[in-house]
């Protein structure tokens, strides 16, 4: 039987944390309309560190995790063997089917696509979950090339993939984060009181909240415009996760209030965005992962990567690389 090393999440018990292991276990084998890829890299989304910490219902134990990954296909229809690929999960890899964190991977042959050709596997293995997710947002909210669009948390990976698509349909954005080096600093500005003056009191169309603080949101509806659209993909994970919104002013204002879900699309729907996506990249409207923002590690050293992300040792972000 051939064999393959992969990080496995064990569960021995519901009331227990999973265990985060380095395994060595079967090679998955071909079946039909599937391809099997040589995994290159993997990245370490704060959702796979969720999902490490039992933090999704859906996920049945042990498992594989890992969303995204980039790799070559050494198994499937012929015209495709050595053919350069990148994709995402959707809401079966890493939950209910084994994810990316392995040196081989068994996927439906419509859930690859081709590897944009100016990424390294790297870059291309830290794309997926952060664009399909800011895609989704960006279309539920129904942001169109004449909308000035707010980005809470514009910083992250979720939130700066916005930004990134965003200017990439020519909207306006203004840029949300703790920092300076955004439009507005939310740690000195909580009210978004800025983007009165940002917007010559027009308020923002859309506000893409990648943060999910209900004080942060609360103030973000306040700043849509007539017909203003707020999509958002997170909640607290600890304590009230409840929304206070000035209902009047909601209702004369005809705002909306969307939630996004990158968990309720199939890995085919997910595959289909980032192949939309591929020239975008390769023609420069997007950017994708800066090398060096990554931390690589080797996969004997992703367990470690692992605890340092769930303990917060370190801010670096993480990608899995394969010898």
């Amino acid at each position: 039987m051939a064999t393959m090393k992969a990080i496995k999440l064990v569960r021995e018990s519901p009331e227990l944390a999973p265990k985060i292991l380095l395994e060595t276990v079967a090679k998955p084998e071909l079946i039909d309309n599937h391809v099997l890829v040589k995994v290159y890299a993997s990245a370490v989304h704060p959702s796979d560190v969720l999902n490490a910490l039992g933090g999704f219902g859906i996920t049945k134990f042990p498992r594989i995790p890992g969303r995204d990954f980039s790799g070559v296909i050494t198994e499937g229809p012929p015209d495709r063997i050595g053919e350069e690929v990148y994709g995402t999960s959707g809401f079966t890899h890493a939950f209910s089917q084994d994810g990316f964190h392995a040196e081989y991977c068994l996927v439906h042959e419509d859930a690859v696509v081709p590897k944009p050709k100016n990424l390294s596997f790297t870059q291309a293995a830290c794309i997926g979950v952060p664009f399909t997710t800011a895609a989704l947002t960006l279309r539920k909210a129904r942001a169109t090339a004449s909308d000035t669009v707010m980005v809470l948390g514009a910083s992250g990976a979720v939130g700066s993939a916005v930004v990134q698509l965003a200017k990439s349909h020519c909207c306006r954005v203004i840029k949300v984060s703790r920092s300076d080096e955004s439009d507005i600093n939310s740690a000195k500005d909580p009210e978004l009181a800025s983007a009165a003056s940002l917007t010559e009191n027009h308020g923002v169309d859309v506000v893409v909240d990648t943060v999910g603080q209900p004080g942060l949101t609360s103030n973000a509806v306040k700043r849509l415009a007539q017909g203003g659209r707020l999509a958002f993909i997170a909640a607290p994970r600890s304590g009230s996760t409840e929304l206070s919104v000035d209902m009047l002013q909601f209702y004369r204002d005809e705002k909306t209030l969307v939630g996004c879900n990158s968990l309720k699309y199939s890995v085919q729907e997910m595959a289909a965005q980032m192949k939309a996506m591929k020239e975008h990249f390769e023609n420069g409207h997007l950017k994708g992962a800066v090398e060096g923002e990554w931390t690589a590690v080797k996969l004997e050293n992703a367990v470690g990567a692992y605890e340092n992300a769930i303990n917060k040792r370190s801010r670096e972000k993480y990608v899995i690389v394969m010898d």
